[in-house]
């Protein structure tokens, strides 16, 4: 490559913290002191309709509700943000390494992921803890840039032997490991070689890793997610200028140059997958939420039709209605992105199993003060291209209240809004057509301040993020007793961890960690995601 591993970590990053502990410990037995629940809470009243209780159990079982046998269901994490182990083994490094180190101020206080969770090191007790309280899948992603440091060349076997052994170890203790291929840790060289994701390039170098992955765990995993929340990771560009190569793309255009690669990239994955691993399940990960229109207006209504076709649409559409954009986002596209082929719509059509989505949240839209039009002929204004509004707030004609209670202060853009989950999934049902179903493949709230809790008990009654859990698998049981064919969840996260530009001062893990010691402890909302299935999932 011209340049060694170490000489990326040495011009772009910088010294990396190291942990004490860095070699694999082997599970210890977890006390039956940890498995003990909570004490029933009081829980607001079901949807109306459903009798509710409170006298002995957290759920009053209703004769139409429950999860079949094959609902599958656990939780999830990601490689950056708990493995730590930054440097180890042959890692190479990733634009979130330049990001934490060198873009003073991109996270909360400089935090990185250099240690976070510790998990490469601690993975088995991990794996242990989850399969004690009664978890049934695990799903995780595999860093890139530990199995190809540069993202393209020599393969590092000392990261497949971890990853296999992750893998052995799930299924060692009755946990089925679901794998993730991208969740934003994109191999610096690869940035800086083409632009990352802004170049079509990367399409072949990540089918090549995709192949590699598949080849060494295809007989193990069952279910893979190519790339998490493109549109996301898509809206990280432009990248800090200074940091990473340079591009001539103009800035509202990259994110859409992004999706393009992306969604190729996914088409050719999923192709191969199936060709190699023929009953596997293959998807990507969407996300969003509902969209209501904030009015009865037509501007409004309009407004979050081009809200869906920004956000999931861009995705969903070329995967599930015939492999093209949606029509308002192929009139912009069409201005600067070369059209896809006839070839690549076809490829693209039908490549996910499932419509797998990242549901958090749900908020209100409408159209931009100026109008859509106005909106539309100014390319500067800052709602361009989508040129819709959004808020969490209902009308002031509705009194102005929040659309459910806010979450952490640094997570500004969640509520729990778990009133308007049913009405969600019904729409992603009607308007894509999953073949396969839906699986809501991440869910979950920061308790709000929790970072300022000192006292581990105060910590572990997560009474916020509790009502969540519960309230959100009652509108997912509300949602199938109607009809509507959902498959899965994954709850985030196994472990409060590195919350990206939040750093660790947001807290979404069902698992309280102490950073300094690495000591798990089980919150109260974990042991709540675990009775919906106690109580309502078939025997």
């Amino acid at each position: 490559m011209g340049i060694t591993v170490d000489d990326l970590w040495n011009l772009y990053v910088g010294p990396v913290e190291v942990a004490k502990v860095n070699t694999t410990v082997q599970a210890t037995p977890v006390p039956s002191a940890d498995l003990i629940p909570p004490p029933p809470h009081y829980y607001g009243s079901l949807y109306k309709g459903h009798e509710s209780s409170y006298e002995s159990e957290l759920y009053k079982t209703n004769v139409n509700w429950s999860f079949p046998r094959t609902f599958w269901w656990g939780v999830a994490s990601a490689a950056y943000q708990v493995e730590g182990a930054a440097k180890d083994e042959g890692r190479g490094p990733t634009i979130w390494d330049v990001l934490t180190h060198r873009v003073t101020g991109f996270t909360v206080a400089n935090q990185t992921g250099d240690i976070a969770d510790n998990q490469y090191y601690l993975y088995k007790q991990d794996i242990a803890r989850i399969a004690a309280i009664g978890t049934p899948a695990y799903s995780f992603s595999i860093a890139w840039s530990r199995i190809f440091p540069y993202g393209r060349g020599p393969v590092n076997e000392q990261a497949l032997a971890h990853y296999e052994d992750l893998i052995d170890t799930c299924i060692e203790y009755g946990v089925e490991p679901i794998v993730t291929l991208y969740h934003w840790d994109l191999p610096l060289y690869l940035q800086n070689t083409y632009g990352g994701w802004l170049s079509e390039e990367i399409v072949d170098d990540f089918v090549e890793y995709a192949r590699v992955v598949f080849r060494r765990f295809g007989s193990k995993v069952s279910k893979w997610a190519t790339l998490n929340e493109p549109s996301v990771f898509c809206n990280t560009y432009p990248l800090p200028a200074g940091y990473f190569k340079a591009t001539g793309i103009p800035a509202k255009q990259q994110p859409f140059y992004c999706g393009q690669s992306v969604l190729l990239a996914h088409a050719r994955t999923y192709r191969l997958g199936k060709q190699l691993m023929p009953n596997s399940t293959i998807f990507f990960k969407n996300n969003g939420g509902y969209k209501i229109p904030l009015t009865n207006s037509t501007a409004d209504s309009l407004a979050t039709q081009r809200a869906w076709d920004f956000g999931e649409g861009l995705w969903a559409n070329p995967t599930f209605l015939g492999g093209d954009y949606p029509a308002s986002v192929k009139n912009y596209t069409s201005t600067f992105l070369r059209p896809l082929t006839a070839a690549e719509r076809g490829m693209l059509d039908g490549s996910s199993d499932i419509f797998a989505h990242d549901a958090y949240t749900s908020q209100f839209t409408s159209a931009p003060d100026v109008g859509i039009a106005a909106c539309l002929a100014n390319t500067s204004h800052p709602l361009f291209p989508t040129c819709a509004n959004t808020t969490y707030q209902y009308p002031a004609s509705l009194g102005g209240w929040d659309i459910g209670p806010a979450a952490d202060p640094g997570s500004p853009w969640l509520h729990k809004a778990t009133d308007w989950v049913p009405r969600f999934l019904h729409y992603v049902q009607d308007t894509w057509k999953p073949v396969g179903g839906i699986a809501v493949t991440e869910f979950g709230f920061g308790e709000p301040f929790e970072q300022l809790k000192t006292v581990l008990g105060d910590i572990r009654s997560d009474y916020g993020r509790t009502m969540y859990y519960h309230d959100y698998m009652e509108a997912i049981l509300q949602a199938m007793s109607e009809g509507v064919d959902v498959v899965g969840t994954l709850a985030w996260s196994i472990v409060d961890n590195l919350e990206w530009a939040q750093g660790y001062t947001v807290k979404f893990g069902m698992q309280y960690v102490n950073l300094t010691t690495q000591e798990r402890s089980f919150k109260a909302s974990y042991f709540e995601y675990v009775r919906a299935f106690q109580v309502y999932q078939r025997k």
